[in-house]
């Protein structure tokens, strides 16, 4: 079945292994995406530069620029979604991903249906229309929904897709807390079989540094111990 998403979105393929590129591109063209490939970081970087894709998926073993600097590198210019292939045995490599900024993740080996679910999942967060989109005030803190902005103090703060939609999925709901699971499986449209709760923690985590004046003392998104998070208003 051709997604709703076809003709308009571009999808950058990165990955060194011809076998790993050839299912993932197939299984995108199939649903309509246009695929284009990449071997390298450097290539990446390149591409990425050249024509904008509407979303990287991006191997972090690369030769010559791993995965994790060409996000590094990315982060600094644009907020293109990013999702990371990585690999089975390394948590520390998907936590430092995140950190980076990646929107998702996805463990070698996958399921070639699960990536283009997340694909999809990752640019209906990005690109289409809010149903009643909402500028939301919270004494300095703006998140501005039509221009999927967010504002401290009349600063804008520059965030990656999916910590936007982590924020908005927060400040529309104040007060009320929800556990990992539930954020995985709102703001990530994901279950929590497949993704690790870390990944939660680790957008909370960036958040607030980027929102905070103490991130150590937060004061819009607080720890509630056992449960989860809240948004303060």
């Amino acid at each position: 079945m051709i997604s709703l998403m076809t003709a308009t979105e571009r999808i950058l393929v990165v990955d060194d292994e011809p076998m790993v590129r050839e299912v993932v591109v197939a299984y995108l063209e199939r649903e309509g995406f246009r695929v284009a490939e990449a071997t390298t970081g450097t290539e990446a970087l390149n591409q990425i530069t050249e024509s904008r894709p509407d979303l990287v998926v991006l191997d972090v073993m690369l030769p010559e620029l791993d995965g994790f600097g060409v996000l590094s590198e990315l982060r600094k210019t644009n907020n293109i979604p990013v999702i990371l292939l990585t690999a089975k045995t390394e948590e520390p490599d998907r936590v430092l991903g995140l950190e980076l900024g990646a929107d998702d993740y996805v463990v070698k080996p996958f399921s070639p249906r699960e990536l283009v679910a997340r694909v999809r999942s990752v640019l209906r967060r990005t690109t289409a229309p809010d149903v009643s989109p909402e500028v939301l005030e919270f004494n300095g803190l703006v998140v501005d929904e039509q221009a999927r902005e967010v504002t401290v103090d009349g600063a804008k703060v520059e965030m990656t897709p999916k910590e936007f939609d982590l924020i908005a999925f927060f400040a529309r709901s104040p007060r009320q807390v929800f556990s990992r699971g539930q954020l995985l499986e709102q703001v990530w449209d994901s279950s929590p079989d497949w993704q690790d709760p870390s990944t939660v923690t680790v957008h909370v985590r960036r958040l607030r540094r980027k929102i905070e004046e103490n991130p150590d003392d937060p004061r819009w998104i607080t720890t509630v111990w056992g449960v989860g998070y809240r948004f303060e208003p």
